[in-house]
């Protein structure tokens, strides 16, 4: 598989390819040089300093070169943030790190082009400009600004267009391949919901309800520390804690903006909620949870144990299912098995 390699440190031409050759076929670029080779398949790899402008315009104009190649790997040391927020806006489909990172990815990518798929009716640009329009609504929350709800319903509609024109498991397909962590799992939760809405026969109005609160559902985690929201293993007890304070902190970042509708707010703060009122952060019980957040709930448990993570593999559909089925009185059971048909078909 070809990796076309853009960099502004010719330093690092050799260590990438001491990496990946005899594997992968690196073709290097530097930024500011003609481009020397194009090509539909493979992954285009950017590793360069984000933070300046001249490399930013630099990038841009490769991309446009590029435009060919559907995956677009940035490799941001330590996940700065702000050079992270920077690859997504300028499209890219994953922002790596460590070796791990890289090699994993680059498999998913291989996997994906051996297999020979033909459902491209689902175009990549509509996964990244969906990671693009998370990372835009996280930074917004990260650095005080308000939240531009245009974006989610934007977001929103291309979602379910998609799912409409190539069905669910072509869009969760795709989507695994690209970001991993809380991005990936939006995009997830949000296909999956709407997923299930068309599914079950909901109006159209509903299912943009339901899609853009899955949009939305987990903008609080925004406001939690990042050295909790990427571990990779178990949260400790303190740290489960901070992490369960995001439906409310989403619920108070949302509540004042125009538009918003009680709805949306609704599975926003109870996506955890459960029937028997174990779950959080108002310990509900079944006759206080709407419909909404109980397909919202099914949504978000299935998503995140069907999502892929390059430290643990993830669940089949079918597994994840069986898991669902298994949690008789925290979920609403009919609910459940009309799910089946999304979880193990659609």
């Amino acid at each position: 598989m070809l990796v076309h390699f853009v960099t502004d440190e010719p330093t690092k031409i050799p260590a990438i390819r001491a990496m990946l050759e005899p594997r992968y076929h690196v073709v290097p670029q530097l930024l500011g040089g003609g481009v020397t080779q194009i090509s539909s398949n493979g992954a285009l790899m950017v590793d360069a300093d984000l933070r300046k402008k001249v490399r930013v315009e630099q990038i841009r104009l490769v991309l446009l070169e590029l435009s060919c190649i559907p995956e677009k790997l940035f490799i941001v040391r330590n996940h700065a943030r702000s050079m992270v927020a920077q690859a997504y806006a300028l499209g890219a489909t994953a922002v790596v790190s460590r070796p791990r990172e890289i090699i994993f990815k680059l498999a998913q990518i291989e996997v994906a082009e051996k297999a020979a798929r033909t459902d491209f009716a689902i175009n990549s640009r509509e996964i990244a400009d969906g990671a693009a329009t998370f990372s835009s609504m996280f930074s917004a929350v990260r650095c005080v600004k308000p939240i531009n709800l245009s974006d989610a319903e934007r977001a929103t509609s291309e979602i379910i267009n998609s799912i409409a024109q190539s069905g669910l498991s072509a869009w969760l397909d795709h989507v695994r391949r690209y970001h991993e962590g809380t991005f990936q799992h939006c995009l997830l939760v949000a296909g999956v919901a709407v997923g299930f809405a068309m599914d079950i026969g909901f109006a159209s109005l509903d299912v943009r309800r339901l899609g853009i609160a899955a949009t939305l559902h987990d903008i609080g985690k925004a406001r939690i520390p990042l050295s909790i929201l990427d571990k990779p293993g178990r949260l400790d007890p303190a740290e489960e804690e901070i992490m369960r304070r995001h439906p409310v902190i989403g619920y108070e970042l949302l509540k004042d903006i125009s538009g918003v509708s009680p709805e949306i707010l609704d599975g926003v703060r109870h996506h955890h909620e459960y029937l028997d009122g174990s779950g959080y952060p108002d310990a509900l019980m079944a006759p206080e949870i709407s419909d909404l957040v109980r397909l919202l709930t099914i949504s978000d448990i299935f998503a995140a144990l069907i999502e892929s993570r390059p430290y643990s593999a993830a669940i089949s559909r079918q597994d994840a299912y069986k898991i669902l089925c298994g949690m008789d009185g925290k979920l609403e059971r009919s609910l459940v098995k009309a799910f089946r048909n999304v979880a193990l078909v659609a």
